[in-house]
């Protein structure tokens, strides 16, 4: 089959097309026949060598993946050969990702596209990681409550802009911080209460007008690095904080003083040191369940590739010009 693999660390032109044998899958594994796949920065960090998590090289990545199954292994009785599914289900060490006319997947780790899902094969896509990512944070880690005023950094990033969506689907009131007016609105259409432009108002203005000082009993950063510490002041005393990406030094003092619990959130433990697999189909079906209800619709960047172009679709999410998920179509 044909791959798009790198074969060393480094930019985005590290990606070349290779022949490679097609997987087989064993025991509890489908294979797929992919349709599309989407870029998540931990591909971008597991490319430039920055996180040690991807497969052996040469290295096929992503984690998201649509496709068509095409062969079951021993065991698997919940899916069929010609079953549409999607999921997160590779990408990582022992784990090929989805760069690939084929790829093997752990059954558990996928859904069943379902008539009652309005959104197509290849941009269901877009959701599993961010979803899962969002959801771990919020309601398995954060345990979000009906009514509270919660704080989402970055509401049109990948994991922002689904996070919104879980939080109204669990009815409570939410605040996110965007860069331009022209992310206000598409935060408001995902169902934002308060907009937030955080190059025009400060942690302290926006903790006194939404929330008279006291600030907000959850937040969740899905930025990292410098807003860490924009996150721990916006978080109210004995508040919650999630966060996806703590791969930096900060100063605590302030979270001790507040009593505050910190959630990190790295969803690729499943994958790669097995714990929680069995977890995996129940927030799955969490998922499906959002999709099916109408609950919850991908915000997708204007821009798509094709797995040949990988390469320019990094380019572009490092650029931080994307708003929403890049899609890649096989």
């Amino acid at each position: 089959m044909k791959a798009m693999v790198i074969e060393q660390f480094g930019g985005p032109e590290v990606f070349v097309e290779r022949e490679v044998e097609a997987p087989e899958p064993s025991a509890g594994q489908v294979r797929i026949k992919v349709v599309a796949s989407s870029i998540n920065p931990i591909e971008t960090k597991i490319r430039s060598g920055f996180v040690k998590a991807g497969p052996e090289m040469p290295a096929i990545l992503n984690g998201d993946v649509s496709g068509v199954i095409d062969k079951i292994g021993p065991g698997v009785s919940s899916f069929a050969v010609g079953d549409e599914v999607f999921g997160c289900a590779g990408g990582t060490k022992g784990w090929p990702g989805a760069l690939a006319d084929f790829m093997v997947a752990d059954a558990r780790l996928l859904a069943k596209r379902t008539p009652a899902m309005k959104l197509p094969l290849a941009e269901c896509a877009a959701v599993p990681l961010v979803f899962l990512t969002a959801w771990a944070a919020l309601v398995e880690r954060a345990q979000i409550q009906a009514g509270e005023h919660v704080l989402i950094h970055a509401g049109t990033g990948g994991v922002g802009h689904v996070a919104i969506q879980i939080a109204k689907h669990f009815g409570a009131r939410v605040a996110t911080t965007v860069s331009t007016p022209e992310k206000a609105a598409l935060a408001k259409k995902l169902g934002a209460d308060d907009i937030i432009l955080y190059r025009e108002e400060s942690v302290e203005g926006y903790k006194q007008r939404l929330t008279q000082g006291r600030g907000f009993s959850l937040v969740f950063d899905t930025v990292g690095r410098e807003n860490v510490d924009r996150a721990i002041e916006a978080t109210a005393i004995s508040g919650r904080l999630c966060s996806i990406n703590t791969r930096s030094t900060h100063d605590l003092s302030l979270m001790h003083a507040k009593g505050l619990t910190l959630h990190v959130i790295f969803r690729s433990i499943p994958l790669l040191h097995g714990i929680g697999m069995d977890d995996q189909p129940r927030l799955v079906s969490a998922m499906s369940d959002m999709l099916e209800q109408g609950a919850l619709q991908p915000l997708l960047d204007k821009e798509r590739y094709s797995f040949t172009n990988v390469g320019d679709a990094h380019r572009r999410l490092e650029s931080g010009l994307a708003i929403g998920k890049i899609l890649l179509l096989r």
